[in-house]
């Protein structure tokens, strides 16, 4: 039997990477074994053609139950990437030996397959907890640097006259910390399923090898019990098979080119490493050039921004680092020790939260620029590109040859006329290529959920940055355009389940996609969701598409459909259950009012398509507006609803008038004053919720049409304003403002006039409306005088008034 030699690495270490580089010439193997998708061992030749790293396998799989994708990220300093390559370059047998990305084992992990390469010890922290305490870090990314990058000598080989190439001090390093990591953790399902996998590898290499080494290349985490596995285990030594996905299942891998911003901790990614761009450096020149590096591009970039920093600072900074490397016994400077350098001399103020770099996580908003321009600076712009030989997916040529037949490959703004077939199937290209997410063009403006139809839209043209990768991994998806723009929103549509606001969205997407067999099959889930619906928002909206859609047969061809009567029925009855049984509560729900002007509207322009009738519409608008438990927002839409529909000749209870109904004429019955005048009683802010659904659900009714500008209601509100106190004005003014914010500029001038002429005044009432203060402001400030001057009167220092 061959010699195995099992060599734990992290993920993305250049210490390990030279480790693995050394190894593999001094040992020459006939096998060199490395953790990554055993699925790809029949395409190494297209993984190592010569790409510009970084890259990554993109891998992907999908079912009836689940969806998973997986990037395996390799760049110039991942210790599998070297594997691969100095064992090609040795004439060893190179194959990958884990389980392919999508099998089952690895879906118990956080983030599914998400990330291959994540650190396994990150998972088993009760090790690393105590070293990190030992050795008084914050970090595992600074135990890693204070451990192996930083104490390691690049040029460090085996001692002289040593028969053991791993006979030096960072391979005894790594094998003890990997040892301690794995021995107090227990590792879940997965990981024994992909462990005994990878064993099998080790074994029918170890049977093949004859008296030639072998050399197996994995994460730390697995290496203690690989080693225990291979050892132990006496089933035939046959090269495994590479599982294959179910039938029903669809599944691949590409490769995609990748970038260090992907890669990089301050972005999310689970990698190994944070900043790739200093460990760049650190593997091509050392920690101590690394770290000079690191302190230039944080300066330049800094300098760039226009952000000071003086020579004085530079050499604040460095004189900071070498101490806090002294402090915190490294024998050069660490990442850690350069960045809280740069922090100490550049940073005068209180940070509120941690750096970055000390509690491992993403940028927010919240941090201090100067830290997230020496974040930024440690990642490093480096984008990887694909060799011109790499086989790629069909649908990145699908979408080439499309975007020339459809003249669409121009960065120019476009706009589109939908009524033309030409400016549709732009329309709908370009929607596909949206919902699949690749990079080109932005949709700014065109048809909406429910507005009047729109027969033109404009797209605005982006960069084109990561278009690529993004067309390779939404190869996934299928072959065609079209397709895969269905089999991305079908899986929206799963991921969705019941979630009616998220139905509606994608029913929207699936037509402007020109999606039709998704548009019925979604219209049919729709119909089902919306009866169980249990709060009137997520109706609301989908209220507005599907009448949208309704309304838009001249575009979208799908007006008048049985599914989509279904969803409008279904919609409106379970909106008006709903709003009937909700008591209590203050403030104004814009999302119920929203849903109660949807429900309005398609009572107006699609009533044959419902089983409630605007007479019961108009009854169950009637009780709410006098149920004295109903919020006041809800009570004000109500009565707005009822005033519209009695507006348009549909309430059918010949009642519109009685003061007793609540719902008053269009001209403002009686007990709409009396409405008015209690919830004035109430307070003001109550008033002001009434009035704001009032003014959502019977703007156009309230302010009456322009040959008829004294609408009773309106001088019922005047009045009730007028007889306002100073200090009551001034408590509910936010929230009439808010309300009558409803009306748009033109319509506020009608409203000043209206009050001009009652008052009999003189006067532009355009003028009124262009204040250049805050009214809000201009009232306290009005109050304060009269404060004052009361104040002056007391003691007979104020002016004759």
């Amino acid at each position: 039997m061959s010699t195995v030699t099992y060599l734990g690495v992290r993920h993305h270490s250049p210490a390990c990477a030279r480790l693995v580089r050394r190894t593999v010439r001094a040992l020459r193997p006939a096998y060199v074994l490395v953790e990554g998708p055993a699925d790809m061992n029949a395409r190494l030749d297209e993984l190592l053609l010569g790409h510009r790293l970084p890259v990554a396998v993109f891998s992907h799989y999908r079912d009836a139950g689940r969806v998973a994708t997986s990037w395996a990220p390799l760049c110039d300093h991942s210790p599998e990437w070297c594997a691969l390559t100095e064992g090609r370059a040795a004439g060893a047998e190179v194959r990958f030996i884990d389980l392919p990305a999508w099998h089952p084992a690895f879906a118990e992990r956080a983030g599914g397959a998400a990330n291959r390469y994540a650190d396994a010890e990150a998972r088993h922290a009760e090790a690393t907890g105590r070293l990190r305490a030992h050795y008084a870090v914050d970090t595992l990314d600074a135990l890693w640097d204070r451990l192996f990058e930083v104490a390691d000598d690049p040029a460090e080989t085996a001692p002289p006259g040593s028969t053991d190439p791993l006979d030096d001090p960072l391979a005894r390093r790594l094998d003890a910390y990997f040892d301690l990591v794995r021995g107090d953790a227990r590792a879940d399902d997965g990981d024994r399923a992909r462990e005994a996998y990878m064993a099998s590898w080790v074994r029918a290499a170890a049977a093949h090898a004859g008296d030639r080494p072998v050399l197996v290349v994995t994460g730390g985490f697995h290496r203690p019990v690989l080693r225990a596995l291979a050892r132990c285990d006496d089933t035939p030594a046959e090269w495994p098979e590479v599982p294959g996905p179910p039938g029903d299942a669809v599944a691949g891998s590409f490769l995609v080119p990748y970038s260090f911003r992907l890669m990089d901790a301050f972005g999310g990614y689970q990698s190994g490493m944070p900043s790739p761009a200093y460990y760049q450096r650190l593997w091509e020149e050392g920690p101590e050039e690394a770290a000079r590096g690191l302190l230039r591009d944080v300066v330049q970039r800094l300098r760039a921004r226009g952000l000071p920093v003086s020579t004085a600072d530079l050499v604040a900074a460095r004189t900071l680092t070498e101490g806090l490397a002294a402090l915190r016994g490294h024998p050069r400077p660490a990442r850690v020790d350069v960045l809280d350098g740069l922090a100490g001399a550049l940073v005068g103020e209180d940070l509120g939260r941690p750096l970055p770099w000390n509690a491992r996580g993403a940028l927010t908003p919240d941090d201090h620029p100067v830290v997230v321009e020496m974040t930024v600076a440690c990642t490093g712009d480096r984008t990887g590109s694909l060799h011109p030989d790499t086989p790629l997916p069909p649908l990145v040529h699908a979408v080439d040859e499309e975007e020339r037949r459809l003249g669409l490959a121009a960065d120019d703004p476009l706009t589109l006329d939908l009524a033309t077939g030409d400016g549709l199937a732009r329309s709908r290209f370009l929607h596909r290529l949206r919902v699949l997410g690749i990079p080109g063009h932005t949709c700014a403006r065109g048809p909406g959920h429910g507005t009047d139809p729109v027969f033109r839209e404009r797209w605005h043209a982006d960069p084109r940055t990561g278009r690529e990768a993004a067309l390779i991994e939404a190869g996934a998806y299928g072959a065609l355009p079209d397709e895969a723009a269905a089999a991305r929103l079908t899986e929206q549509v799963r991921v969705a389940g019941t979630d009616v606001a998220a139905l509606s969205g994608l029913l929207f997407d699936a037509v402007l996609c020109g999606v039709t067999g998704l548009s019925h099959d979604l219209l049919g889930t729709l119909a089902d969701s919306v009866r169980g619906a249990s709060e009137p928002g997520p109706l609301g909206d989908t209220l507005t598409t599907a009448l949208g859609l309704w309304r838009h047969d001249r575009v979208f061809g799908v007006a008048g459909t049985p599914l989509l009567a279904a969803v409008l029925d279904g919609a409106v009855d379970r909106l008006f259950r709903l709003v009937e049984g909700v008591t209590g509560g203050t403030g104004v729900d814009r999302p119920r009012l929203r849903a109660l002007a949807a429900a309005r509207d398609t009572l107006r322009y699609a009533p044959e398509a419902l089983t409630l009738t605007p007479r019961y519409a108009a009854e169950a608008a009637a009780r709410v507006a006098e149920n004295p438990r109903a919020p006041a927002d809800l009570r004000g839409a109500a009565l707005g609803l009822r005033r519209s529909l009695a507006g348009d000749g549909n309430s059918g209870d010949g009642n519109s008038g009685d003061s007793n109904s609540g719902g008053g004429n269009s001209g403002g019955g009686s007990g709409t004053a009396a409405l008015a005048r209690s919830f004035a009683t109430a307070g003001t802010d109550t008033l002001g919720d009434w009035l704001a659904g009032l003014f959502a659900l019977a703007r156009e009714e309230v302010l009456g049409p322009e040959r008829d500008r004294r609408d009773p209601l309106l001088d019922v509100l005047d009045d009730v304003v007028t007889a306002l106190t100073d200090q009551d004005f001034l408590t509910g003014l936010p929230a009439l403002r808010q309300a009558f914010a409803h009306f748009p500029p033109r319509e506020r001038e009608r409203l000043a006039q209206h009050l001009l002429d009652r008052r009999h005044l003189r006067g532009s009432a355009r003028s009124l409306l262009r204040v250049t203060a805050d009214p809000l402001l201009r009232a306290r400030a009005a109050a304060l005088e009269e404060r004052a001057a009361l104040v002056l009167d007391r003691y007979a220092l104020g002016a004759p008034r």
